[in-house]
């Protein structure tokens, strides 16, 4: 008999140290989405955590059946790519009636849990990114990375950074088509001539797509995912990201009209930040946005016109530059400016080509590689009040040095 407080040879680590380690080696929530339901389990191989997604499984009989029925939908309904979410909402009301239909004619004792499912994993791959939907759909994600066809794809999860998945995307072609969709549903293209795209999907959330042999492993797509539930200011002061002070401050600059520069570097919040500030702004005051890829969402209450640049097409005609837009946004008659995503010293210039607004709040990325932007000495209008400023804004480091104020 083992003695009092002393643990027998091979009883390993204490029950609740072992519950402990299991707890934090594997995690298992499930996904819903368009009535297909997927199961998220994380858990550590070979010391390392990976990200893993599992779909119900489907026989051969039922892929072929599933094949069938898509060329037979192909055939009655047009399903083309949607470029409004309400939209896709009844392309996709229309899709699961005519699919539905479809597989109880040809299985007539199929239970209504199961055509669901099919008809879920159906959609995805027929309107939407396929299996990437369903990791898109997981709200504990930030970011979603397509490196190539022969790489897992890898995700940014809130709690536990950069994981691997065991997920693959088919082909390099696959990835090209997935890119292609989302540029065009937002009226963009991403060719051989022109590789790199800047995007959104109908959700909100940015894409980035970079082709061959630009990108030496193969295509890229990588997806930033937003909060479907927008963070508000006070959020902001409850998590700690700021204090009370800092946001009245911030409002007080909003309301008496002066100008702000929301600077830092990737991924550290500033669209989170400028997106919760936007409701300090009068709801009677007409606000127009500047942006080259649609990020920000402003609420419902405010009278606000977002614009958009555009790219040239392959002729290089067709082009909108921010200059373009915003010469034009001061002939209709804007209260307010917010120019967004800054990186370049030509975007930078059109920050400070504005004198006919009466308020700016503009948008900065502080770690764009290269160069200085200098901004000479300018007059810039800051309502009642004037503010005569010269900035050195240093991109590469996001610091702004005042020679005269």
């Amino acid at each position: 008999m083992a003695k009092r407080g002393v643990r027998k040879k091979g009883k390993g680590k204490p029950k609740g140290k072992q519950l402990a380690e299991k707890k934090q080696q594997e995690e298992k929530y499930f996904i819903e989405l368009d009535g297909a339901r997927a199961r998220i389990v994380i858990r550590k191989v070979k010391g390392e955590l990976v990200y893993e997604l599992e779909l119900p499984q489907v026989g051969i009989a039922t892929k072929a059946l599933l094949e069938e029925v898509r060329k037979e939908l192909v055939g009655l309904q047009s399903f083309s790519p949607e470029t409004d979410e309400a939209k896709l909402a009844e392309l996709k009301k229309r899709f699961r009636e005519i699919a539905k239909k479809l597989l109880k004619d040809k299985l007539p004792g199929l239970r209504d849990e199961h055509a669901s499912m099919l008809i879920g994993l159906l959609m995805q791959e027929m309107l939407g990114l396929g299996k990437l939907e369903f990791v898109l759909a997981d709200q504990n994600l930030e970011e979603v990375v397509v490196l190539s066809a022969k790489e897992p794809i890898r995700v940014y999860h809130r709690k536990y950074g950069w994981l691997k998945t065991n997920l693959y995307v088919e082909s390099e072609e696959q990835i090209n088509n997935y890119a292609n969709i989302i540029a065009r549903r937002v009226g963009r293209q991403i060719t051989v001539l022109n590789p790199l795209l800047d995007a959104h999907l109908l959700s909100g959330d940015r894409a980035n797509a970079v082709l061959y042999p630009i990108s030496t492993k193969g295509h890229t797509l990588t997806i930033r995912k937003f909060s479907r539930d927008p963070w508000t200011i006070v959020d902001l002061i409850k998590n700690n990201t700021i204090t009370a002070e800092v946001a009245a401050l911030i409002w007080l600059a909003i309301e008496y009209e002066m100008n702000i520069i929301v600077s830092g570097g990737t991924a550290s919040g500033k669209t989170v930040f400028l997106n919760a500030c936007m409701p300090f702004m009068p709801p009677n005051q007409r606000i127009v946005s500047i942006e080259d890829t649609r990020e920000l969402t402003l609420p419902e209450f405010l009278y606000w016109c977002p614009l958009v640049t555009r790219t040239p097409n392959p002729e290089g005609k067709g082009e909108v530059t921010m200059l373009d837009l915003l010469i034009n946004s001061l002939r209709m008659r804007p209260d307010r400016i917010i120019l967004g995503e800054i990186r370049r010293q030509r975007e930078a210039e059109v920050l400070f080509a504005s004198q006919g607004c009466e308020s700016q709040c503009c948008y900065v990325q502080g770690q764009a590689q290269g160069h200085k932007t200098n901004v000479p000495a300018c007059g810039i209008r800051g309502g009642k009040g004037g503010c005569y400023s010269k900035y050195n804004l240093q991109m590469a480091t996001g610091n702004r040095q005042d020679s005269k104020a």
